[in-house]
């Protein structure tokens, strides 16, 4: 699982006009999954599945 930093710099990731996280193979927004006991935030795809991580 890769970082949204990481994904966002080789082009994996995009923003919208509303800087809102984008799949850039799929052009859909991403979903967040957030567990409380965690430090990371993880995105995810709905079409593809592919999932990134977001420190918080």
């Amino acid at each position: 699982m890769r970082s949204v930093r990481k994904a966002l710099r080789a082009g994996e990731l995009e923003k919208d006009t509303y800087d809102r996280l984008v799949c850039g193979e799929c052009e859909k927004p991403l979903k967040t999954e957030n567990d409380p006991d965690e430090i990371k935030t993880v995105r995810i795809c709905p079409d593809c599945k592919s999932e990134w991580k977001e420190i918080r």
